[in-house]
């Protein structure tokens, strides 16, 4: 494990769990890693104390799985697993879509239009890891302005078993060009306030990122 992130020592449990977080979202933690106390404690520059707190927090996300007297483990989806989180990923994604074409402002549309140039800025770069910051701000923001706390709840639940597998769906570069010009039609589609096609166009990303997960944990 080589790379470093000192976090401050305030929220040191958060700033970890978030940390560790990006890790296993950009594959430096892989799925079924044993994580190591004592290295992930060096390299975040945290104690073990919070740590072991970020554990759990991102065991309660279902990012991690604590063993007894085994320490943590990072979880590792099956294909069945992941293809039955994207199929229900769908249907929220388009209910989100929807209702937020029913809420959205202009003030929302410029901050997505905003999001939208820095996400293709970053794509243009090959900066994956900035490029999916981005992805999941407007996906977010999207869940967002759809106004539905129980929605965002499960949304935001879901969605944390599957970045990292969202991630490397764009290893693959015409996958990841198609997802940029899928994003532009959805921000389009908000601005217009047509929430039937926003719908659509979500629903279809999200069954193009199945189709594109499952078909790397296959070669795998």
């Amino acid at each position: 494990m080589d790379g470093s992130f000192p976090i401050a020592r305030s929220s040191l449990p958060e700033a970890a769990a978030e940390r560790l977080r990006t890790l296993i979202i950009e594959g430096d933690l892989a799925p079924g890693a044993r994580l190591n106390e004592r290295e992930l404690s060096e390299r975040l520059g945290v104690s073990r104390t919070p740590l072991r707190e970020a554990f759990r927090m991102l065991a309660a996300d279902g990012l991690l799985v604590q063993l007894p007297n085994r320490g943590a483990q990072v979880v590792s989806l099956s294909r069945e697993d992941a293809r039955h989180a994207f199929e229900v990923m769908a249907a929220l994604e388009g209910l989100s879509g929807e209702l937020a074409a029913a809420h959205v402002t202009d003030a929302d549309v410029t901050d997505l239009r905003t999001l939208q140039t820095e996400m293709e800025q970053a794509h243009a770069r090959r900066d994956l890891p900035n490029y999916y910051r981005v992805n999941r701000a407007i996906h977010d923001r999207i869940n967002a302005i759809a106004g539905n706390p129980v929605l965002t709840h499960t949304f935001r639940t879901l969605n944390a078993r599957l970045h990292a597998l969202r991630f490397r769906s764009n290893l693959v570069q015409a996958k990841w060009d198609k997802a940029v010009k899928e994003h532009r039609d959805m921000v389009e589609a908000l601005a217009a306030r047509n929430g039937e096609k926003l719908r659509d166009l979500l629903v279809k990303h999200l069954r193009n990122k199945q189709r594109a997960v499952l078909e790397t944990m296959g070669e795998q």
